[in-house]
């Protein structure tokens, strides 16, 4: 790739916020998809957030990296208190959605695969959204909660689309969302494999509702 063409893939962006916002604005309009407009604000500042390393990552003095999903559980079992306890579960499902928004290719094969992150994503949304119900917070943030839990996979769909949205179609690309649509029955996938030519015919192991 010459230099001019790879200039023409980079999209100059002076604020990620409006960036991200737009993005995902744009893939619920085209996806046709039923999204409270307070909970689509939650992933863009999601989004926004964990773009900084430093936001995503944690720095326990010996490691720095992705806590593990089962230690951050093990944290909200073990909190001392109800807002620890609200604070892991949030950091649970916030990682969760991120990572299988936009590393779900990576995901696939691995020994902690997709269904794990997504079962983990969405339980923890459900219960903190469910725990803080009738509390000052929860006024505010148990419907957005519930709803994160409620589309998870529909989240990953609109995530998925937002990564990919400067990028081309490989051949590697459609084997992965063949395997993605196989774990997760992903409606973007099937479109994108029909839109190729290529027409699923084994059952999924779940449908998205």
């Amino acid at each position: 790739m010459n230099e001019s063409s790879a200039n023409n893939r980079v999209e100059q962006v002076a604020n990620l916020r409006d960036y991200f916002r737009s993005s995902i604005e744009g893939v619920i309009e085209s996806q046709g998809v039923d999204m409270n407009p307070h909970a689509a604000h939650y992933v863009v500042n999601l989004l926004t957030s964990y773009s900084r390393s430093e936001a995503l990552y944690e720095d326990d003095g010996d490691s720095y990296g992705l806590r593990p999903l089962a230690l951050m559980l093990a944290d909200a079992a073990n909190a001392s208190n109800a807002i620890e306890r609200s604070q892991s579960l949030q950091r649970i499902g916030d990682v969760s959605l991120f990572v299988s928004g936009f590393f779900s290719d990576s995901l696939v094969r691995k020994v902690v695969d997709l269904d794990y992150y997504i079962n983990m994503g969405g339980n923890a949304y459900a219960t903190l959204s469910e725990e803080i119900r009738g509390t000052f917070r929860g006024n505010a943030y148990a419907h957005i909660y519930q709803e994160l839990s409620d589309k998870f996979l529909i989240l990953i769909d609109i995530l998925n689309e937002v990564r990919d949205g400067c990028r081309g179609e490989s051949d590697a690309d459609l084997l992965r969302a063949y395997e993605l649509w196989q774990k997760t029955g992903s409606l973007r996938c099937e479109k994108l494999l029909r839109k190729q030519g290529v027409v699923p015919i084994s059952m999924p192991k779940k449908t998205r509702h």
